[in-house]
């Protein structure tokens, strides 16, 4: 018998309803238990097409390399990074939306498209230099092509639409060298959208931002609402003509932090059919976390201003603010809580993995790497989710929304 990821009729055409068969009913875990990977919870993974929303590797291959890939081989253990090809094998990550992340403030300095496609090339570079690892894919039949053929799906997420510079145009262009979905802002609010963390400048969408939105559908690249404000999160859904992904977010009934998605908003997603991908980050995860964390994006504007030429002095300083805001790490458990919640408010069908791995400084305990993904399907399956749930959350529900994407483009236009 096939693994479930070789059979895409129906993971992409919705063949298992959320009326299909039970939500799962979650049994608490005594606080502080390790968790240990039956095997019956391991063959299960390695069945499913896992599929991640967001990893940060790029930028730190930027930052660590300039990014030529001179001093870092992926192909060896990166003890600096939460991220290397033997971790992803052991993670059994069949795809993964690496970030085209370049820093908000390069709007206002001129260089966020340069950047942008610089960024852009890192992951080109990491697949061709990898090539018995990495393939890049353009859409859900590649994807699937892919991981058949043994190898990771390679596909590219823009952080921020700070990265369009305003340019429809320039949006094509992104989508022409493999874009795939493009989070609306990123920490700063934009003069068509508007950012969590910061004030609002569009009160949700621009006629602008409608327009962006739109030629993503025409396009078929997904609307990522990740670190939009609850506004712009209402009138993206509105606007769209497509299902839509929060490609690195957690449930805001749970943590109550900005980057977090409210529970009025998830019943929207799940009249949209769109899909929210969670966050591993602790500061994102856990009550304390998020109350420690509530200003993070703010801080670092202002760190930014006071050293605005200086990295090394503005990382010391918000390293010096951190330590003052410490909070606890939380544990693996808490991920599914964010799945559990999500699941209740909106459905089996509209809930992910979006890591942040690479992105983020505290993880929970135990979710230490990209080695580390069958944890959550022990989790859950010890919580009462099925295989067929399980491997709905590990990348089933994404690889439909990302198809349903592509039917509208295909169909865009027609009478």
């Amino acid at each position: 018998m096939r693994p479930s990821f070789f059979v895409p009729l129906v993971l992409l055409g919705g063949a298992i309803g959320a009326a299909a068969e039970p939500e799962p009913k979650p049994q608490p875990r005594p606080a502080g238990k390790e968790i240990v990977v039956s095997e019956k919870a391991l063959a299960i993974h390695k069945e499913a097409l896992l599929v991640d929303g967001h990893n940060d590797l790029p930028w730190e291959l930027r930052e660590a390399d300039a990014p030529g890939f001179k001093n870092v081989d992926l192909t060896k253990p990166q003890k600096k990074f939460h991220t290397d090809i033997e971790r992803l094998r052991r993670g059994n990550v069949g795809a993964q939306f690496w970030s085209a992340y370049v820093p908000a403030n390069t709007a206002g300095k001129g260089t966020a498209v340069k950047m942008t496609l610089e960024q852009i090339d890192v992951i080109h570079e990491m697949a061709r230099r990898y090539p018995d690892t990495f393939e890049m894919a353009y859409g859900t039949e590649d994807v699937f092509r892919i991981r058949k053929g043994g190898k990771i799906a390679c596909l590219i997420g823009v952080e921020g639409g700070h990265s369009i510079d305003n340019s429809l145009q320039v949006l094509r262009v992104l989508y022409r060298l493999g874009v795939r979905y493009m989070t609306l802002t990123h920490s700063e609010s934009l003069a068509w959208a508007d950012s969590c963390s910061d004030a609002p400048k569009a009160n949700g969408l621009t006629p602008f931002g409608v327009s962006v939105v739109q030629e993503m559908n025409r396009l078929g690249m997904l609307v990522d609402l990740s670190h939009v404000s609850p506004d712009t999160m209402r009138a993206a859904l509105k606007a769209t003509k497509a299902p839509v992904i929060f490609s690195h977010s957690s449930a805001r009934a749970v943590a109550d932090h900005p980057r977090n998605v409210p529970d009025d908003v998830l019943k929207l997603v799940k009249e949209n059919r769109g899909v929210v991908m969670v966050n591993f980050y602790s500061g994102f995860l856990t009550p304390e976390g998020a109350r420690a964390m509530q200003l993070m994006f703010e801080k670092g504007r202002e760190l930014k201003k006071q050293f605005p030429d200086d990295e090394a002095k503005y990382r010391e300083a918000y390293r010096a603010w951190a330590k003052q805001n410490e909070y606890p790490a939380g544990d693996v458990t808490n991920i599914v809580d964010h799945i559990d919640h999500i699941v209740k408010a909106a459905g089996i069908d509209h809930v992910g993995i979006g890591s942040d791995f690479d992105g983020v400084p505290k993880l929970p305990n135990q979710m230490k790497d990209v080695s580390c993904y069958p944890l959550l399907t022990q989790i859950m399956l010890d919580r009462g989710y099925t295989k067929e749930q399980i491997h709905k959350v590990l990348g089933g529900n994404v690889m439909r929304v990302f198809a349903e994407a592509e039917k509208v483009s295909r169909e865009w236009g027609k009478p």
